[in-house]
């Protein structure tokens, strides 16, 4: 085991679009790296809430996002600094490398180019060859020519069908000037389980661990491990900074298979500052502590618990004497519970806690991605009326009825006003968006 290190020393994983196995490559060298007796530090460029528990899974360190549209650059440092202690950093890009939008946020337009720059990590490219050969090598150039001054490690070729392919396929990367660090044969048995957000959740896979060590010994095999350390570079660690503060002493956090979404770095600033997390699981109908100062919903799947949570008396009730005198707060599918009724795909309505008006549907699907900005017309626990939050939303769910008051007036990222604008009602609030960050007060 080597020392720890004082540099963010590491590499990017990215793509030039999703679904070319970025990943299982992810897990896998996390995996592998942390066979090798290393503390590795995971890290995901973007808003996704899903792949942080899988690259712990992996890895055995908490994962956190790293988003410079969402982010300044002081809550960045903070988060970066959370791999003192480990001796590498792999991050996995969203989407393709240089996929944002189009409108500067905090810092940038939300790529993991953009990350990949601010913390000076090489990228490891994931192209999938199937269906060419050379031609391959044409399109791993564009993406290491297309920003000069972005550190470039090489490239593994994915799903690679025999020993002739991956010679043509090589002559093209040879010609072009490209390392190739790694040849992936095609198998099929790689791919994690889906659903229609992506991933499913890692708490629900049935065999994570298993499957995680699958994928290690693959890329063990057919990956070079000491040249992807050998490429690793990086910006000084910097100094711990203050994460985001928690929005009560005693925060009562729903955790199961049907709330599972909060950011990670929320979490840890929470946990820093010294506030209590009470976890408790709706599904298993447990109300949330009577001691709690604030009890909050997190995002996640409950339309696929819908029956189970409107037939928890216990959870719904201790909800609602909660919010008698104290606040709740929930966040999309936390919202949703909070709701009056949820109906699922099939058309079956579902009651919820019935603390907020919100009818919601997916029987009547609309998709919902992308960032969010909210200027606050009312306080949230954490945050007073006018304040700005940064957030994002991923969800396929349609309002049928939202008669409260609206929370806050929000806005996509390029300013536009989109029409889920949350709810208050009492002591009670929710929002579609994940909140990621407040925007620092100028």
């Amino acid at each position: 085991m080597t020392e720890t290190m004082n540099t963010m020393r590491g590499v990017l994983v990215s793509a030039p679009s999703s679904g070319t196995g970025k990943t299982t490559v992810m897990l896998g060298l996390l995996r592998a790296l942390r066979d090798r007796g290393m503390a590795v530090q995971p890290f995901k460029s973007g808003p996704d809430y899903i792949d942080p528990a899988f690259h712990l899974a992996a890895s055995g360190r908490a994962s956190f996002n790293l988003d410079s549209w969402a982010m300044d650059s002081s809550l960045m440092q903070a988060i970066a600094a959370q791999a003192e202690g480990a001796e590498f950093c792999v991050a996995e890009g969203s989407m393709g490398l240089f996929d944002g939008v189009a409108t500067q946020g905090q810092t940038g337009f939300g790529s993991s180019a953009e990350t990949a720059l601010r913390m000076g990590w090489p990228v490891v490219l994931v192209l999938d060859v199937g269906g060419q050969a050379q031609s391959a090598a044409a399109t791993a150039m564009g993406f290491r020519d297309y920003h000069p001054d972005l550190p470039f490690a090489g490239v593994i070729l994915n799903r690679v069908a025999s020993p002739r392919h991956e010679r043509l396929a090589r002559l093209g990367m040879d010609r072009a000037g490209l390392k190739v660090l790694g040849v992936l044969p095609r198998r099929g048995d790689l791919a994690l389980p889906e659903r229609h957000l992506g991933l499913i959740q890692a708490v629900e896979h049935p065999d994570l661990d298993k499957a995680i060590a699958g994928y290690a010994e693959f890329l063990t095999e057919n990956v070079d491990l000491d040249a992807i350390l050998a490429a690793g570079a990086g910006a000084a660690l910097p100094p711990k900074g203050a994460l985001p503060k928690p929005p009560a002493q005693r925060i009562a956090l729903a955790r199961d298979a049907a709330f599972s979404f909060t950011y990670p770095h929320l979490l840890q600033g929470w946990r820093e500052a010294g506030a209590e997390i009470l976890p408790f699981s709706p599904l298993a109908d447990e109300a949330p502590a009577a001691e709690a100062d604030l009890v909050w919903l997190p995002g996640g799947y409950p339309e696929l618990h819908a029956g189970t949570l409107a037939a928890a008396e216990t959870f719904r009730a201790g909800l609602r004497k909660h919010a008698q005198t104290k606040p709740v707060h929930g966040e999309c599918g936390g919202y949703m519970a909070l709701g009056e009724a949820l109906i699922d795909k099939d058309g079956v309505r579902h009651q919820m806690a019935g603390l907020l008006g919100l009818v919601t549907s997916y029987e009547k699907r609309k998709f919902h991605l992308g960032y969010r900005r909210a200027v606050l017309d009312a306080p949230l626990p954490g945050f007073d009326a006018g304040a700005a939050l940064r957030g994002h939303e991923f969800h396929y769910s349609t309002i049928l009825e939202q008669p409260d008051a609206p929370l806050a007036q929000v806005f996509d990222a390029d300013g536009n006003p989109v029409p889920e604008t949350g709810s208050v009602k009492g002591h009670v609030s929710g929002t579609f968006f994940h909140l990621i960050c407040g925007e620092a007060q100028a």
